[in-house]
């Protein structure tokens, strides 16, 4: 059975203040640990992606994933974060394959774009965030979380 939602975020951002924008939705969101990002291709989400790492004080390169499927990043307190790509997943079954659902049961945070290559992996308690665009300059997060 499909999970029901609430809508609990919905921001307005630019380039510029995208750093911003992903504290925001990080201070409402952090007790969830599986992020899917669903928007079109060029929409941003490796961009917000990189942004919400950097204010999470992550290190290490942020970079997509596309090719690797999986990318791990190592928080300013410790903690494991995954960065997941699907883009290139034929099906869920390459997926587990690929190792994709023990990351998304690990208890780590799971930032994971193109989710609808493997939607029924995912634990009921995912939020689940679209990145619509705006104009050239100016993109929208929405968040929906599981009531």
């Amino acid at each position: 059975m499909q999970p029901l939602f609430i809508l609990t975020v919905q921001l307005t951002f630019s380039l510029q203040n995208i750093r911003e924008a992903a504290a925001q939705v990080w201070q409402q969101l952090q007790q969830y640990k599986v992020w899917a990002f669903e928007a079109p291709m060029g929409s941003g989400k490796t961009t917000f992606i990189h942004a919400l790492c950097d204010v999470l004080g992550v290190r290490d390169a942020v970079g997509s994933p596309t090719f690797s499927i999986i990318n791990q990043y190592q928080s300013s307190d410790g903690k494991m974060i995954c960065h997941l790509d699907l883009y290139r997943m034929k099906d869920e079954e390459e997926a587990i394959e690929a190792g994709v659902e023990d990351v998304l049961y690990s208890g780590d945070l799971c930032l994971v774009e193109w989710p609808g290559k493997a939607a029924d992996l995912f634990p009921d308690d995912t939020v689940y965030l679209s990145i619509e665009v705006i104009d050239a300059n100016t993109r929208r997060i929405t968040a929906k979380v599981p009531k």
